[in-house]
């Protein structure tokens, strides 16, 4: 049996304990970009999942710790049933196999995204932020480091000259000034139609454990330029706005000006598109997931719209173009 096999056996032996099941069958229902797996186990129609995640990886006091900030403000997050720190594991409430990005189209898009924005909003407003991490400089420019040192000599394989590097260090510090210069909020910072699933209440969320104190415009962001599903231009800006509107009217402080709200999402987005673009370079040359590249070219037209229209990103668009001409793969 592989040590992947064993831990399986004995994440569905420790959940079915905790449950008294004495049989069930199972299933692998997904793993994401990181070490966690997930498991269902069925007994008749009753269900329930199990996170496996090795503890020499990842942090299920985490996990744990934001589900019960979010759970208080009334969001719907995955019951918490069962939980063994030691061993990396945690039993949850099943919140179904639709997550929105399998079902979004255009005629429910409002709808949904009505419904994430609605409860977006309330934890923004209302969970806890004492004591997680902040979306600070060095985070920041942690992320950003990943698009130079993952995609563009790992992928492209280009060398960026001197020159280069101190214009890339230009084009980050105006990013990391766009984030800070923003109201902080509890930032979900994956919250993304892959990470939310139709449920009742809708939508369910999960994937939350990396959870910081951060820009306000982040999540918002996350929600409609999404790695997997692209919008027009045109809509994305118009639920931008309808969630500015709304955030302002709930009391959180959104810019009360429109054209700010535009520009500062146009920013924090280039922000996560460049992370995005070396998150996904690292998952295939350090973890050999080589799928999650493939949706680079979503990422970079991304970019490509906010360059277009914020004249502080023509340096970004300049190096882009140079490393792109010069690339080997």
């Amino acid at each position: 049996m592989s040590p992947q096999d064993e831990r399986r056996r004995i994440a569905e032996t420790w959940a079915a304990k905790a449950l008294g099941w004495n049989d069930w069958d199972s299933e692998a229902i997904s793993s994401d970009a990181s070490f966690r797996r997930y498991f269902r186990l069925h007994r008749g129609d009753d269900t329930r999942v199990v996170m496996d995640a090795p503890p020499e990886h990842e942090d299920t006091g985490t996990f744990v710790d934001v589900a019960a900030r979010l759970a208080s403000t009334g969001v719907h997050v995955p019951e918490i049933q069962a939980h063994d720190p030691g061993q990396g594991l945690v039993l949850l409430e099943d919140l179904g196999s639709r997550p929105f990005h399998h079902v979004l189209d255009e005629d429910n898009a409002d709808e949904l995204f009505g419904d994430a924005v609605e409860a977006l909003i309330r934890f923004q407003r209302e969970a806890d932020t004492t004591g997680l991490p902040d979306y600070d400089p060095a985070l920041l420019m942690r992320e950003l480091a990943l698009f130079p040192d993952w995609f563009l000599e790992r992928h492209w394989r280009v060398e960026a000259t001197d020159g280069e590097l101190d214009a890339w260090d230009l084009v980050c510090a105006t990013l990391i000034r766009w984030a800070l210069d923003q109201p902080q909020v509890f930032c979900h910072r994956d919250y993304m139609p892959r990470n939310l699933m139709v449920a009742d209440p809708n939508p369910g969320i999960i994937d939350f454990q990396d959870a910081v104190r951060g820009p306000i415009s982040y999540d918002p962001v996350c929600l409609y330029r999404d790695a997997f599903l692209s919008w027009p231009n045109e809509r994305v800006d118009a639920w931008l706005e309808d969630y500015r509107r709304k955030a302002v009217a709930a009391g959180l402080p959104a810019p009360e000006d429109p054209d700010l709200w535009r520009r500062t999402c146009d920013f924090m987005g280039v922000h996560r598109h460049l992370k995005v673009i070396g998150i996904f370079a690292r998952i295939r040359y350090r973890d050999g997931k080589p799928k999650y590249l493939e949706d680079a070219p979503r990422f970079f037209a991304y970019l490509e719209q906010s360059m277009a229209r914020n004249p502080e990103l023509d340096e970004l668009d300049r190096l882009l173009e140079s490393w792109r001409q010069r690339r080997v793969v």
